[in-house]
C-alpha cells in the first residue's frame, strides 16, 4: 500500500475511533498494524498518528488499571 493510501486510512482509522470509543480497541490493534507497515516499508511515521497511538496507549492502560 502506497504512503497515502496508509496515511488515508490511518486517517479513517483515527476519525472512527473519534465515532465510536466503544471500538477504540479493536482499532487501536488495526492502527498499530498500519503504523508496523510504514515503518516496514521504510516510511515516516507523521508525529500527530504516533502522539494518538501513545494516548490510546494511555486511555487504555488506565482503564484496565481500573
Amino acid at each position: 500500500m502506497a504512503f497515502e493510501q496508509l496515511k488515508v486510512a490511518i486517517t479513517m482509522m483515527m476519525d472512527e475511533i473519534a465515532e465510536k470509543p466503544e471500538d477504540a480497541h479493536v482499532l487501536q490493534e488495526q492502527l498499530r498494524e498500519k503504523i508496523s507497515e510504514l515503518k516496514t516499508m521504510g516510511l515516516p511515521v507523521p508525529d500527530d498518528i504516533l502522539e494518538f497511538e501513545v494516548a490510546l496507549e494511555e486511555e487504555f492502560g488506565a482503564k484496565s488499571k481500573s
